[in-house]
């Protein structure tokens, strides 16, 4: 059993297969995804993995998260999941997920919060049928009927569909199919639609009722340490070439002054000199 990532919800379009079949998909994004914590089964009794997304200042957290974070060595984050896992799946600290953990093709569980709807009657939240819509029945035409048994048990009995709060649950909506990986823009086309608005965040995991493709990447899709260090050092090398190339455009600079720097000096000595010999030749005249 592998992690699962934290994906924002953007909305909803619709994409098109090598048939021409319209197929409508949602699209998540992947954000900063960053294992703050690895539980271990000695410590916690089961293991597990922390991640968190979504930036949020310093100043907004308490002391004791903020030292959550800083036990880690990682910035601090708005929205923190933990995910069961096998032994063997087990992440690093500080390792960030890519958006090639998922593949397409394979099935995801989704879950989130949903729409909270408010006070919602009978029809609306449980798809009651309603009285009947013609004469006879007065102004309640969606009201839920009978709620009890009369004197016997003379109370409601709990759990009894009745109108009440709609929404605002957590919900899981299973076997998604992944249509499409987008690794510029680290988003993800799931067929269907999932729970919660615009702009929330999602758990999105691997499906409990299928079995994970062949070429899935274990333990996780992670972003490579060594391509981020390779591009710290080609800016420090393009840093590095572009001091040289000033200090080279300097140095041209310098050298092609001298030689006018010499020429200036030696017609300063010519007209010394012409202005000595013509001092000497007065001096003889009068002399």
């Amino acid at each position: 059993m592998r992690s699962g990532l934290i994906l924002k919800k953007i909305g909803m379009t619709r994409v098109f297969d090598n048939t021409g079949n319209s197929i409508p998909v949602t699209i998540l994004k992947l954000e900063e995804n960053q294992v703050i914590k690895v539980l271990d089964q000695n410590k916690n009794g089961y293991f597990a993995v922390q991640i968190g997304t979504g930036k949020i200042k310093t100043k907004n957290i308490n002391k004791a998260t903020r030292g959550h974070f800083a036990k880690s060595n990682v910035e601090p984050k708005r929205i923190l999941k933990e995910f069961r896992v096998n032994e063997d799946m087990l992440v690093d600290e500080g390792r960030i997920f890519s958006i090639q953990h998922f593949k397409v093709g394979q099935k995801v569980d989704v879950s989130g919060v949903s729409h909270g709807k408010g006070f919602s009657g009978g029809m609306k939240r449980h798809n009651f049928a309603g009285l009947e819509a013609t004469h006879g029945v007065s102004i309640s035409h969606r009201s839920h009927g009978s709620t009890g048994n009369s004197q016997d048990p003379g109370r409601v009995w709990k759990g009894k569909k009745m109108a009440g709060q709609y929404g605002n649950v957590n919900k899981t909506i299973q076997n998604l199919t992944v249509i499409q990986v987008n690794d510029e823009d680290d988003l993800l086309y799931v067929k269907g639609s999932v729970p919660g608005p615009k702009n929330s965040y999602l758990k999105v995991r691997d499906a409990v009722k299928f079995n994970l493709p062949k070429d899935i990447l274990k333990p996780a899709g992670l972003k490579d340490i060594k391509e981020d260090e390779k591009d710290l050092s080609d800016k420090s090398t393009k840093f590095e070439e572009t001091e040289n190339n000033s200090n080279r455009v300097t140095n041209d600079t310098l050298n092609d002054q001298k030689p006018k720097d010499e020429t200036s000096s030696a017609v300063i000595n010519e007209s010394n000199q012409e202005t000595i010999e013509i001092e000497k030749n007065t001096n003889n005249k009068e002399g």
